[in-house]
């Protein structure tokens, strides 16, 4: 545990950002795999899951969880399945 003030705050301030950030990605991961399952199923529902799911990687690229290459890749791979 580190003894400076300003150090103690980044390790509060990293914790509480690393929490955010897993719930987003986890949010992502989510929307992408409720689309596949709806996909699969060829369900009422499979365009607004898929507009969900590319939302949710475009929130994911834009705050920097993941890379751009990688949300381009994602996005291909839904598009295919729709």
């Amino acid at each position: 545990m580190p003894q400076i003030k300003s150090a103690m705050k980044r390790v509060k301030t990293a914790e509480s950002a690393s929490l955010r950030n897993n719930s987003q990605k986890n949010a992502m991961r989510s929307a992408i795999k409720n689309f596949e399952a709806s996909a699969a199923k060829n369900a009422d529902n499979k365009d607004d899951m898929f507009r969900t799911a590319v939302r949710a990687i475009d929130m994911a690229k834009s705050k920097g969880l993941i890379k751009a290459n990688k949300a381009a890749r994602d996005k291909s791979r839904l598009a295919k399945l729709n």
